[in-house]
């Protein structure tokens, strides 16, 4: 199938196109190396830089490149700069969405798998969170992945779109040749990996005090190659749907970092500091629908497949896609 990817040069989308490309899809990037890299680029996809806001130019892309699906990773994912710049994370992952939809409504292109989040959750009332928790996002970037999801909807009804949203719950882990470089880091296993490779003083933990065994904040952590093959399964599927992508698995910070010492055999310093507003004390996914309708299964996604994965990498690009 010809594959376009926005958002290719980026930590998941640039996995993701390599696991593409290795189940014999072709593969056209789009990204405006914003957040991505050329150095993440697979040698075998077509590049294409551009900005999903550059509506022209979106639209001859499409048009000339003529994909049968979309697999859709580009936008803006930080929570706090959502909430100092909202109006960028409307413009970005709204406008600039709905342009992409409309380019692949005139190019006659039906399928979209979207990137979306657990984000659109909010605090959750009960957890694990199946599909059916309601969706009370509590920031900007999680409700303007509500949105997406919602027009996808629609376009769905107005146009036969066939979307398929899948809402990850924390990404993490390399593949051989590609892992996580962002250039604003805020993600928890990267940050521990950064501390042991002596590139930060400590690791910093956000709350001691959270409702969890030891105070600190439960996440569920996906190996970044498990997500891109709920992806792939995606584009086989006929049917719309929305879908949550984790194990089922939660991890204390203070875990993460007490496996993260095992793996590198090495001492990771802790600094305490006062919990963020918002912070929800446990998120954990109930991802059953994903595996019934799709038949996924995580197979990567063990802690410490994930730490001796990303080890690996940061180990190997200790400056990331800068060297």
């Amino acid at each position: 199938m010809k594959v376009l990817v926005t958002g290719g040069a980026g930590y998941i989308g640039s996995v993701c196109v390599e696991e593409l490309i290795a189940a014999s899809h072709e593969v056209v990037v789009w990204d405006n190396l914003s957040e991505g890299h050329r150095g993440a680029l697979h040698p075998r996809a077509v590049f294409l830089q551009g900005d999903l806001l550059d509506r022209d130019l979106l639209m001859r892309a499409v048009q000339e490149h003529r994909p049968e699906a979309v697999i859709h990773f580009a936008g803006k994912a930080l929570v706090p700069e959502s909430m100092r710049d909202p109006s960028m994370y409307y413009r970005v992952n709204v406008s600039g969405g709905v342009n992409l939809l409309d380019a692949m409504v005139a190019a006659g292109c039906r399928k979209i798998i979207f990137s979306s989040t657990c984000a659109t959750y909010g605090l959750p009332e009960r957890v694990p969170m199946d599909e059916a928790t309601p969706q009370k996002p509590i920031n900007p970037y999680g409700h303007s992945k509500l949105m997406f999801e919602q027009i996808l909807a629609w376009y769905g009804q107005i146009y036969g779109l066939v979307p398929t949203a899948l809402r990850y719950f924390n990404a993490a882990g390399a593949s051989a040749e590609r892992g996580e470089h962002h250039r604003v880091e805020t993600h928890l296993i990267p940050n521990v990996l950064f501390t042991a490779l002596g590139q930060k003083p400590c690791v910093e933990v956000f709350g001691e005090q959270h409702a969890t065994p030891d105070g600190t904040c439960i996440r569920d952590y996906i190996h970044v190659r498990d997500l891109a093959s709920a992806h792939i399964l995606a584009l086989e599927r006929a049917q719309a749907g929305f879908f949550n992508v984790g194990t089922g698995n939660g991890y204390s910070v203070r875990q993460v970092i007490e496996a993260a010492k095992k793996v590198t055999r090495r001492e990771i310093p802790v600094q305490g500091r006062p919990a963020r507003a918002g912070d929800p004390p446990k998120l954990v996914a109930a991802s059953q629908k994903l595996q019934r309708e799709l038949g996924w299964k995580p197979v990567h996604s063990s802690l410490d497949q994930i730490l001796a994965g990303a080890w690996a990498w940061h180990q190997a690009h200790p400056r990331g896609y800068a060297d």
